[in-house]
């Protein structure tokens, strides 16, 4: 008789000590840990992040993504309402919507015909009764047969200010609590009520490990020595006015931070990213416009968890907010562009990153402009994002020649806590004091 393998889970993996501050190689490299992973970050126990409302706006309409490796369909029923399926097939298990978005009536795999409704119920077998021939029925579905057993996987829904998460654990938390009062200030800052427009959407696929991501923008570190455009025209350097913040878990994170008048201060000259030299032939890149939510709201935000010492709210309006929900999802609010950046893994060394670039349905025309223009600066091609697909995949190479070997996050300490500035590494050990948190206690 044969068996089904059991999924086999490796020992924990060496820390040099009890601390995150020096994250062992072998969490970027080990392919069952990652098949760990997937089955405790994303199938269990998370909200993981599948889209905007704003991406299926009609009846019908329906939008192909996936939850660590796993197909799901968000719909839109008939009724307006939300839903999100398994893009598998209930009879033979075929991942049956092979395009990434359109609108349908119903569901219906190709390959036998079994169709389903938008919220994932099978309602049409072909020949379920049968087929008469010489005046018999041959064939046909056993009696006992219930439709109502065999629909498409259906995952739990929140939404929210027209974001869209999904979980496949129905037992998970609700979504405000699994974000926390500090998180939440902030995304409701960015999705306030207003409605949402697509913009558009850039993809890309970085060989690198998919924490490599939540890493490189829970690090404020290399944005002022990495990217000379972020440097040299002082949006995002290391002397700008910040903070930074966590839930009480310390798996999510907010960077924000007030944009700094580009020119010669002696921190910032001192890198070699800076170039004084360095302008604009379309200077419009830098017509920035203030908002009136960037004021808002975080008035909670340090009310909640473990974040009640977190310093207060810089005096001066944010400029950017850069927003770390595990495991999952990015979301970015630089300047005037706002963009969702979905974590999509794919194996221990890669994983595909996708970009929706958005704006609000009460944008003027002008600002629709601006905002798609500044989009630039971020994407696969970005003047400022490019440079972070390139970094994590040298990053990846090392860690494969090095198995054995770890990384050093210990820039302003070794402890893990929010601050009032970006001298500081404390988000990425923080996102690994959640993360062995979860990986190594007991099954």
């Amino acid at each position: 008789m044969h068996e089904c393998p059991v999924t086999v889970f490796p020992q924990q993996i060496r820390w040099e000590t009890d601390g995150t501050s020096r994250i062992p190689f072998q969490a970027y490299t080990d392919e069952a840990l990652y098949r760990k992973e997937l089955d405790r970050l994303f199938y269990n126990g998370h909200w993981c992040y599948v889209g905007l409302e704003a991406e299926i706006p009609h009846a019908g309409d329906f939008k192909r993504t996936v939850i660590g490796e796993r197909s799901v369909l968000l719909v839109r029923d008939k009724d307006a309402s939300i839903h999100v399926v398994e893009n598998v097939c209930a009879h033979r298990g075929m991942a049956f919507c092979r395009v990434r978005h359109g609108n349908r009536e119903s569901l219906t795999c190709p390959y036998h015909q079994w169709n389903y409704t938008l919220s994932g119920d099978l309602q049409g077998v072909p020949f379920r009764r049968g087929v008469k021939q010489d005046g018999k029925v041959n064939g046909g579905m056993p009696a006992d047969f219930n439709p109502a057993e065999h629909g498409l996987t259906k995952l739990k829904v929140a939404t929210r200010g027209g974001v869209v998460f999904a979980s496949f654990d129905h037992s998970v938390e609700p979504l405000e609590e699994f974000l926390g009062p500090t998180i939440l200030g902030y995304f409701d800052r960015l999705f306030n009520g207003r409605k949402l427009t697509i913009l558009g959407y850039n993809r890309q696929r970085i060989p690198g490990n998919w924490k490599l991501m939540q890493e490189n923008i829970k690090d404020p570190y290399h944005p002022g020595l990495l990217h000379t455009w972020f440097v040299t025209f002082g949006l995002w350097r290391a002397d700008n006015k910040s903070q930074l913040l966590m839930d009480a878990q310390h798996r999510h994170a907010a960077m924000v931070s007030t944009r700094g008048a580009a020119g010669k201060a002696e921190d910032v000259t001192q890198v070699s990213s800076f170039k004084a030299s360095m302008s604009l032939n379309d200077p419009r890149f830098l017509d920035i416009a203030q908002e009136d939510w960037w004021a808002g709201p975080p008035p909670a935000a340090s009310s909640g968890g473990g974040d009640a010492a977190a310093p207060s709210v810089p005096a001066s309006v944010p400029t950017a907010v850069m927003m770390t929900v595990f495991p999952s999802v990015i979301f970015q609010q630089q300047v005037n562009s706002v963009s969702t950046r979905h974590i999509q893994p794919d194996g221990k060394g890669a994983f595909d990153f996708v970009w929706t670039h958005f704006g609000f349905e009460d944008d003027s025309e002008e600002m629709t402009q601006r905002r798609l223009r500044q989009a630039n600066l971020f994407g696969p091609a970005g003047f400022v994002s490019a440079d972070d697909g390139e970094v994590i995949e040298w990053s990846q190479e090392g860690f494969e020649t090095k198995p054995a070997h770890r990384t050093l996050a210990e820039l302003g300490g070794r402890d893990v806590g929010d601050t009032d500035h970006m001298v500081t590494e404390t988000l990425i050990r923080g996102m690994y004091e959640y993360w062995r948190k979860v990986m190594e206690a007991e099954a």
